[in-house]
């Protein structure tokens, strides 16, 4: 007769990315090693952000390791805050991830530092002085911690317990992430990307997984079959015919590459004349030379990369910007930020978003509390750099260029697993969002469902 197994207790903190889809942390307790998969901001709403200023609830410099699934700022944006608070262990993830990491932080630390100063300097803020959340030297102190590794290999971190990162489409470098520990396997989802992506191969799928973490961010929804050139067409010879600007506040990793590779087929098929297209943000045109790096993450082939980049106009500095929007005649730019929360789209909406000649284009997921989801919601004015502004342009929004699985997708990407999880915790998704996915699993897959809140801590036997 076998002696009985040993049984191992683990410790799950929901730090972030628990009934929000923003500031991704999930430390996991073992008795072997402390691992926080994912280390990111809070954006959106305001009692969110401000929870970026609080030390975690965990013993910092107890942390052996973090995972990153991919480098988006609400995945990685805390990293040097982590830092600040003691971690001196080993921040983990795939090449490109760790260099759209390191591009998405040390911009990220400049806008702090911008944003602090200018603040100060016309003094719309209530604190003082204003202090940016980290600076460009902290940023650096960061990235001593990186270690790339391969992909789809198993990497031992400690006795008991390996660790694998497996393509999951999204953006350049993005993984889930798989645990062995002490025999169960622990999955993490990451951000889910999608089946038939422009730029990208379709995301990878799960064999098995003992206790799963999966993201809901569109747990809720389908996306529209809409087709986007249509839609940008219209938007193209609306802007023609009013001698206007088609602004479409972007985020810099993916989404700008892809909306420049949209452009750029469409002008080369001969759908849309050639309008001058400006891509303007310094981050956005940094990630053009990751996929230059890593050609193996990415369907572009180097001739229609060189060949694309060519045709949009690249901003390199904030004159240039002024010189775009003093620039008559009917004009496409593209900026940073996605949600429109900082970046040089502030700048473009701040002189033109009281135009009705002005089309602004949605193009991803606006979290709630983001200027993007009250141009969504159709808000009259607009709130930039302390001032408010009529909202007199016109606001459209393209919601299939996601790079976020659907409800029908997040499902197709389970298809490979061999047997109900003991347990799925529904992360990275507003709470209404991860509830419709909640009965959905239960009532097609009869799986154990839970919905974790910030800050739970879940004990797990193994």
């Amino acid at each position: 007769m076998k002696p009985p197994k040993e049984k191992h207790s683990l410790k799950i903190h929901f730090l972030g990315g628990a009934k929000t889809v923003t500031g991704s942390k999930f430390l996991l307790e073992t008795p072997e090693v402390h691992i926080l998969i994912d280390c990111g901001m809070f954006q959106g709403l305001k009692e969110l952000r401000e929870r970026n200023w609080v030390d975690l609830p965990v013993d910092v410099s107890a942390i052996d390791m973090v995972l990153v699934t991919h480098g988006h700022l609400d995945h990685t944006g805390y990293l040097p805050r982590l830092v600040q608070q003691g971690f001196k262990g080993t921040i983990m993830g795939t090449a490109p991830t760790l260099e759209i990491a390191r591009i998405i932080l040390e911009d990220s630390a400049r806008i702090h530092e911008e944003d602090a100063k200018r603040a100060n300097e016309e003094q719309y803020t209530k604190h003082h002085p204003a202090k940016p959340f980290y600076n460009q030297k902290e940023a650096a102190a960061t990235l001593r911690f990186f270690k790339p590794i391969i992909e789809r290999s198993w990497i031992t971190l400690s006795q008991h317990i390996t660790c694998r990162f497996q393509p999951v489409g999204h953006i350049i470098g993005a993984t889930f992430i798989e645990l062995e520990i002490y025999g169960k396997r622990f999955v993490f989802s990451g951000d889910i990307g999608r089946p038939n992506d422009y730029l990208l191969d379709p995301p990878e799928k799960p064999v098995r997984a003992d206790y799963l973490f999966l993201e809901s961010t569109y747990g809720d929804r389908l996306h529209e079959e809409e087709v986007p050139e249509h839609k940008i067409i219209a938007l193209v010879n609306k802007i023609i015919e009013n001698r206007g600007t088609l602004i479409i506040p972007s985020f810099a990793v993916e989404r700008l590459q892809t909306l420049m590779y949209v452009l750029w087929k469409l002008y080369q098929r001969n759908r849309i004349p050639n309008v001058p297209v400006y891509a303007d943000s310094p981050m956005g045109n940094n990630v053009l030379a990751v996929f230059e790096q890593f050609p193996k993450w990415h369907k572009l082939s180097l001739e229609d990369y060189h060949a694309m980049c060519d045709h949009i106009n690249i901003v390199t500095s904030y004159r240039e910007t002024w010189e775009v929007i003093d620039r008559q005649g009917p004009k496409i730019v593209i900026a940073g930020s996605g949600m429109v929360t900082g970046g040089r789209v502030l700048t473009y909406l701040k002189q033109m978003i009281d135009m009705e000649s002005t089309q602004i284009l949605l193009v991803g997921y606006q979290a709630e509390g983001t200027r993007g989801r009250h141009l969504q919601e159709g808000v009259h004015e607009v709130k930039l750099y302390g001032k408010y502004f009529p909202v007199k342009a016109q606001v459209h929004q393209l919601r299939s260029l996601s790079a976020h699985a659907d409800q029908r997708e997040l499902l197709d990407w389970l298809d490979h697993l061999e047997s109900a999880p003991d347990m799925t915790y529904l992360v990275h998704g507003e709470a209404s969002a991860a509830d419709t996915l909640r009965v959905k699993l239960q009532t097609e897959k009869k799986w154990r469902i839970h919905i974790p809140e910030l800050n739970e801590v879940v004990r797990i036997e193994v």
